[in-house]
């Protein structure tokens, strides 16, 4: 055979390989949603990403450990930010228990710890006796954390989270935000990586609209 014949046979057994080797750019409508009307965002001159969530979401929890990761790695024109999803009233509670972390100024301290407090240690937190038990053994005195709980600064966050929730046609969590332009849920992620990748295709797209 010649060198000719063997470079033509070479050339067609890799054409298949290399047209499948492309990726697939997220669509619309299939891997995210398109928010209309577009929302509001913090963010100046950054690409503002929202993370919806709720302590009691088993799927949020598992997503944690990727997310702190991909947090880390998020370039410094993206402002991230967490969001307690408030879809009814019980939601409500765990996201008042957020902000209140916030008000406190513990919150990094003891997000991952409450999520593990419900999913892995099967604690009650929704019983006041026993979250106030959890909240001496971490150093967090539970009168002054009900008293956050229970303030107009904290409630208020409650009650703009639930309208976020709304404006942003949440079904569930987690999902992800961009810029006030696009959503993806878990579903539409497939996986808890594919939805964070999608995330960052979005932030791309949308850094070319600041």
């Amino acid at each position: 055979m010649n060198l000719r014949r063997r470079l033509l046979i070479a050339a067609l057994g890799l054409a298949p390989v290399a047209g499948f080797a492309q990726p697939r750019l997220p669509a619309a409508g299939t891997d995210y949603n398109e928010l209309q009307p577009i929302q509001p965002v913090d963010a100046q001159g950054k690409v503002e990403v929202l993370a919806f969530f709720w302590y009691g979401c088993p799927h949020c929890y598992t997503l944690e450990p990727l997310l702190e990761k991909w947090i880390a790695r998020l370039p410094a024109d993206v402002q991230f930010r967490r969001v307690p999803a408030v879809l009814n009233d019980g939601w409500a509670r765990e996201g008042a228990v957020f902000f209140a972390f916030e008000a406190l100024g513990v919150l990094e301290r003891l997000h991952r710890p409450f999520f593990d407090a419900i999913h892995r240690e099967r604690i009650n937190t929704r019983n006041p006796a026993t979250l106030a038990d959890w909240l001496r053994k971490h150093d967090v005195d539970p009168k002054r954390f009900e008293e956050a709980y229970k303030s107009f600064g904290v409630q208020s966050k409650v009650r703009r989270a639930a309208q976020v929730s709304v404006a942003y046609r949440l079904d569930g969590t987690p999902a992800m935000a961009v810029h006030g332009r696009y959503t993806v849920s878990a579903g539409q992620g497939r996986t808890q990586a594919g939805m964070l990748s999608t995330t960052d295709y979005l932030i791309g797209v949308a850094r070319k609209q600041l």
